[in-house]
Parts: structure tokens; sequence; C-alpha cells
């Protein structure tokens, strides 16, 4: 045990943040730890860094530790004045009130197309761009203050460097790739986007962008800190995705990406070019509604996760009729900021627990197999698929997605994926190669097709544009 050396992943998510601390040849869990985030769209980002500092105590401390790297929440705006102080609350991904902003910088960039072939994506309200014109346009003595602009995981690690010099704040590919103002393809910013955003010219000193296997800075006591990534990259690295794979995620939000050797420029706005975190690209597709509709029908049904899911194999497919348009705060893809969820084809007959469960978990995980048939229709090739994130763990989920997908699923052991991808950055950068590690036993569904379920979704999902 003498020559181990041990790394820190960190994954700062929505809902809380997860530490794992693992071996770094073998990938061997020796330690982990959590704490909660506070609920909302809009978080004071020094409460990320309490809870940090929380999981950390929880799974025993750095002291040991010979590298550390953190995986964040994309897109969420941490404003930074020229002293380095917030100037108000991150706006995080899933705050919709930047909608408008983002279809003015559509039309000001030139239009769908032309945005997308300068970022790689055509701007929504989660963008980090759009939520700093939205700044400008309703807060603009506030957005005349900022020196720089920094998401959760570059604030995070220059936090754990204990300074406030620009110099140290660094980021990677994958996370600025999310910004709305950094182009993927060259790896740099777009300095024009981010000052027509903000409505000024100032000079901004932005993340340094790092190599995915370098290191940016050292905490306080001295333990190097690797480049970091956005949450799905993060994903992708620790899940070890290779190009043909297509990892589909169960978190608040939904998302379905790729490993990509190419990047990807949608005009439609349904694929968002971002990058990954090992110098490839990872096209990306998300829903803002996923694991909290399981939440949801645990409410609804009075029944626990685990009694969803054996109620909705009980059912069905299409519920007997049943269909739900899962647009419950919102929706990202397809860009219905103000949706509203809608269930549709009610009766006597599927008014019962049964069809009701089943219909939930139909039409969240619908909208995922939209997001794989875009990918598809961009080029991008799907030899597997994955299917990650808490709620993959119950029966249900794997069983109704393949029959949804039409085609296998395969379902890795559950694990901290993003905070492993982050742990495995750590290890590549102190180690010199990106290291592979045994992630279990992985387990293959395969159902039925069931194709008249994806026809009922899309036709309730196409003629309630108004929702």
């Amino acid at each position: 045990m003498g020559n181990q050396h041990i790394v820190a992943g960190v994954d700062s998510s929505t809902q809380s943040v997860k530490v794992v601390l693992r071996d770094a040849a073998t990938g061997q869990l020796l330690r982990q730890g959590r704490a909660s985030h506070p609920d909302g769209t809009e978080v004071d980002p020094t409460l990320w860094k309490i809870a940090l500092n929380s999981a950390i105590a929880d799974a025993g401390g750095l002291a040991d530790v010979s590298a550390i790297s953190i995986a964040g929440q994309q897109h969420g705006m941490v404003a930074l004045d020229s002293d380095g102080e917030i100037i108000r609350p991150a706006l995080l991904w899933n705050d919709t009130r930047s909608a408008k902003a983002a279809e003015d910088l559509n039309r000001e960039e030139g239009g769908n197309a032309e945005i997308a072939r300068k970022v790689g994506s055509v701007l929504v309200a989660s963008f980090t761009a759009s939520k700093l014109r939205w700044m400008a346009d309703h807060e603009p003595a506030n957005a005349a203050r900022v020196a720089s602009v920094a998401l959760p995981h570059d604030w995070l690690s220059w936090q754990l460097q204990g300074a406030k010099d620009f110099s140290l704040l660094f980021t990677d590919r994958s996370d600025a790739s999310g910004t709305g103002y950094f182009d993927p393809t060259t790896s740099h910013y777009r300095e024009d986007i981010l000052r027509l955003a903000l409505r000024h010219d100032l000079e901004m000193k932005l993340p340094r962008i790092l190599k995915p296997n370098e290191f940016g800075g050292t905490t306080t006591s001295g333990i190097p800190i690797a480049a970091g990534a956005g949450d799905n990259a993060g994903a992708a690295l620790g899940i070890q995705a290779q190009p043909g794979d297509v990892i589909v995620s169960l978190g608040t939000s939904g998302t379905a990406f790729a490993v990509s050797e190419t990047s990807t420029h949608d005009a439609t706005g349904a694929v968002a070019g971002f990058a990954d975190a090992t110098g490839r690209y990872l096209p990306l597709v998300c829903t803002l509604n996923a694991a909290r509709i399981m939440d949801a029908a645990t409410k609804i049904l009075g029944k626990t996760h685990d009694e969803v899911g054996a109620l909705a194999l009980s059912a069905p497919a299409g519920a007997n009729g049943l269909t739900l348009l899962p647009y419950f705060e919102g929706e990202r893809t397809p860009n219905r900021p103000e949706a509203t969820g809608v269930f549709a084809g009610m009766n006597l007959n599927n008014s019962n627990p049964a069809d009701i469960a089943r219909a939930m978990i139909e039409g969240m995980l619908a909208g995922l197999a939209d997001a794989v048939d875009s990918l598809i229709a961009l080029g991008v090739g799907v030899n597997r698929i994955l299917l990650i994130g808490g709620a993959a763990k119950n029966p249900a989920i794997p069983a109704i997605a393949s029959a949804l997908f039409g085609r296998e699923v395969l379902v890795p052991p559950a694990g901290e994926y993003v905070a492993d991808g982050a742990a495995k950055q750590a290890a590549w950068a102190l180690l010199k190669e990106l290291p592979t590690w045994d992630l279990g036993k992985v387990t293959h569904h395969q159902s039925q097709p069931t194709p008249h379920v994806m026809d009922k979704y899309r036709m309730l999902r196409d003629n309630t544009v108004g929702w």
C-alpha cells in the first residue's frame, strides 16, 4: 500500500455534492461522502463550497489524497466582479427566465444556423450566455460590474486554491462548451458573443482552458487540482464511453449524449455540440424532466419508487391509451420553457395506479428516445446504449427503455459516474496515462419494441405546442 496513490473525484450536481476517493491505478473505491445542496434555480455559490467541505469531511478528509478534480453541473452563471467577489446568486441551468434572452442572442448572431456554426449549439435558456443577457436586460448595474464569469466547477476549483487571483481560474473544454461563448472545434472563447450578451466591451478575464490531463493549481494544502469537467463529460469518462456509445442519464435532468470523433452543429437546436473530457466531442440532448417525474409518481400514487416500477410493469405497453407529456418544469428539448405537463387519453378504464405509473415512466423515457433519434439524425453512430443515473436502478426503467428505444439497453452497476470521471481525470493527470478501471457487471435488457407508444407520444407532443 506504500505506493498507492489516492485520487478524489467530486460531482457538484444540482441537488447534492458527492466525493469519491479511489485508488488511482485500479479504481478501487476507498471512501466516499456527500452533502445536500439547496433547492431552487438560483443559488449562492458559497453554499456549494460549504457543502463540498462537508462532503470531504464525510469522506474522511483529503490528508492522504495525491490529486483531486471537480466535475459539476453545466451552464450555471457565477458572475464575478474585479475583486473576485460574487455579484449575485448563480442562475442554474434549469432557470428558464432567460428563454427570451436566448432567442434574442440567436437572432442577433445571425440566426440558429450561424450561432450553431460558431459555438456548436443553438442557445436556449440553459446556456450561460443567455443568463448573462438576461442580467444585462434586467440587472444592468450588475452586468456592468462583471469582470469574469465562472461555472460551478471552475469556481469550486478556484476556491480550493484559496485565492481570488483570476490567473488561477481554470476550466476545461467540456464545461466551457456549455457557455454559449466558446467554440469547441477551435478550443477558444468567442469573446465577441460574451460582450454582446453582457452589452458592454470591458475586457473579460475568463478561466483558462486546460488540457484534459493537466493540473491547473493546488489546494491550500498542496494537493494538485486537475482540469475538471462538465457533469455529462465526467459521466462519459467515468463509464469509459467510446465512440459509438450513447449514454442515457436519468438525473434531475435527462440527457442522451455520445462520444464522437467529430463536432456537431445542429441548427434545429435539438442537439448541443459540446466537447468531452478527452479531446473528442460530446453531442448531447437534454430534457429538463427525468428522475423528478418518478418523484412525482410516488407522490401521486402514494408508493415507493420500486412500487411505482412494479405497478408500471403490471400494465400493458401504452398504458391502455394513457399518455403523459412530462413537461412538469417546462422543457429544454423541445424548447418549451413555459410548458406544463399533460395527461391525455384518460378514461375510466385507465384511471388506475398501474396505467398511471406506466404512462409516467413511458412519458419520461419517450423524450429521451426522441433524443437518441436526434443524435442518429446528425450522423452520430450508435452501437450501444448505456443507461445510468439513480432511476436506472428501478427494474421497470431499463425494460421500458428498451421497448421504447427499440434496441438493447445496457445498465452498468449503480455508481457515482460523474464523480468517478473526475477521479479518473485526476488519476490521468497524476499517472500521465488514462487508467482503465473495472466497472463491474453490466446487465443487458432486451424488450419487445413498442413503436405504437412512441407514435402516440409524438402525436401528443406535436399537437400541444401551446401547453
